[in-house]
């Protein structure tokens, strides 16, 4: 007998609630809405949403945001999500107290982010409006600071994702 919980599409998925930084919490305990999966939406929005919830202190959920955007949006594109994606996660795993997996996490999503194609080395943001040297900046400080022994609070900690006003948006 498989009582494993499951979405309306019969796949197998936690029905449990969970907290604010993605942790299940005990089924009946008040938890935090999920992310719906699944949702197209356009660069711009993928943003203001992530930022949001990065705000909010819930970055676990601004992860899945940015896999939507990976996973729903052109090939080309997918790297930049997926970069954005890791650091989100690193966040949430250095504000669970998961030092060493949130510090390599950080440092992965800033290589990536870090690439030759990134804008980091030209010194300008980068696509969307996204602060690409101002990430990476953040996503490496965090990870030397959270492997020196910092505790994290997501909220605190959360990034800005979109250039500065007075720094010009590359189109």
């Amino acid at each position: 007998m498989n009582t494993r919980d499951r979405d309306a599409e019969g796949r197998a998925r936690s029905a449990r609630p969970r907290d604010g930084l993605g942790r299940p919490l005990a089924y009946g305990e008040p938890g935090v809405e999920r992310q719906p999966e699944g949702v197209v939406r356009t660069p711009a929005e993928t943003v203001g949403q992530a930022q949001r919830l990065l705000d909010a202190g819930m970055p676990f959920h601004a992860h899945e945001v940015f896999e939507d955007a990976w996973k729903s949006g052109p090939g080309s594109d997918a790297p930049l999500w997926r970069a954005l994606a890791q650091l989100a996660v690193g966040l949430t795993h250095t504000a669970r107290g998961n030092a060493v997996g949130g510090a390599r996490l950080l440092r992965r999503g800033a290589a990536a982010l870090a690439g030759p194609d990134s804008g980091e080395a030209a010194g300008g943001g980068g696509p969307y409006g996204i602060d690409v040297p101002g990430l990476v900046r953040w996503a490496r400080e965090l990870a030397g600071r959270v492997e020196a022994g910092a505790v994290v609070d997501a909220a605190a900690e959360a990034p800005r994702l979109s250039s500065p006003p007075d720094r010009p948006v590359p189109l």
